[in-house]
């Protein structure tokens, strides 16, 4: 079989090009980069190949398929579709709610039918719905999106201390001066849609966060602002998490009182004070069960020892002597005189 794969591939080197087959033999060891490069070579080249490309992408929804984050909870799918039907014929379009509640998650999905759409969208910039700027990336890429090379924690900040009045409106306006954003607004309650007092803005570099955060003006809304990364703003409220890479056995314990009982026996090394562990019952089964016998007599019968017959006289004090145990019915009888 070895010998006919490289005859085959012998001859589709020497130029004897007779079947798919000898063409497979070809393609097979090429990288996946040099596959691409290839193809849009000969799609350039040939119209018919360009069309087929088109035609095999296309089929599969997951090219046309976007991921839109970062909505307003008062975000409909109506007005989802009508932001981004600028693109192309949208196949399907829909805001994700919450069973629960019936209210909106944040976030939707828009497919198109054709992939050039697709694409079309993915280049344009952010898109303002209702107040807040929605980003939109492949849904098969999940939350990283196409600028995933890019830490996020370097591009996202917190901006806190905003007045009621600040809008997301005015919050992009006015970041807006340090670069391109990709996603931002201020946060709002789920039930009353007031203003929580922050905000968060993600900008596509990390130049411009850089630069939105030394900048000295911080006065928005008649209130100076708070201006870091997101990053550093997680875990201030709420007990702090265990130090990482410290082992629970190394934190101090809380002694007690000293209790009797057998310690437990761990491979780790004891810690405060040790206190008795409770015995898991064991099956019934485990406890061997000695076989039913005669219960033994509360006095085994012994042989009995014979003494000489004692003459019923006087001893010298008057007193007649006692007959030996075994001798009469009643051991203590004292014979008549």
């Amino acid at each position: 079989m070895e010998d006919l794969k490289k005859r085959k591939l012998e001859e589709a080197t020497n130029g004897g090009f007779t079947s798919v087959e000898d063409l497979r033999l070809l393609i097979e060891p090429l990288a996946k980069p040099q596959l691409v490069d290839l193809l849009a070579k000969l799609g350039s080249q040939y119209p018919s190949i360009a069309e087929e490309i088109k035609s095999i992408a296309s089929a599969d929804p997951v090219h046309r398929k976007l991921f839109v984050r970062g909505l307003a909870w008062n975000t409909s799918s109506e007005t989802l579709c009508a932001a981004f039907q600028e693109h192309g014929e949208i196949e399907e379009g829909a805001v994700i709610y919450d069973k629960a509640t019936g209210k909106s998650r944040g976030y939707g999905f828009i497919t198109y039918k054709n992939m050039e759409s697709t694409q079309a969208a993915l280049r344009a910039p952010s898109k303002l719905i209702d107040g807040r700027l929605a980003a939109c990336n492949l849904a098969c890429e999940g939350l990283s999106g196409p600028s995933s090379a890019l830490d996020v924690s370097q591009r996202k900040l917190y901006i806190g201390s905003l007045s009621p009045e600040v809008t997301s409106e005015v919050l992009l306006s006015f970041f807006g001066r340090h670069g391109e954003i990709e996603e931002g607004s201020v946060a709002y309650d789920k039930d009353t849609n007031v203003s929580r007092g922050f905000g968060f803005v993600t900008y596509k570099t990390t130049e411009a966060a850089k630069k939105a955060i030394d900048d000295p003006e911080k006065t928005l809304g008649g209130r100076t602002i708070i201006v870091k990364f997101a990053g550093a703003h997680k875990g201030k409220t709420g007990q702090p998490p265990f130090p990482a890479g410290v082992p629970m056995a190394a934190l101090p314990m809380t002694p007690g009182y000293v209790q009797s009982g057998k310690p437990h026996i761990s491979s780790a090394p004891s810690v405060g004070y040790t206190y008795p562990q409770p015995v898991a019952p064991y099956p019934l089964a485990s406890y061997p069960i000695p076989p039913l016998t005669a219960p033994p007599s509360a006095y085994p019968a012994q042989g009995q020892v014979p003494y000489a017959p004692v003459s019923a006289k006087k001893d010298q004090l008057g007193v007649p002597p006692t007959q030996p145990v075994g001798m009469n019915k009643y051991p203590y009888y004292y014979p008549k005189q």
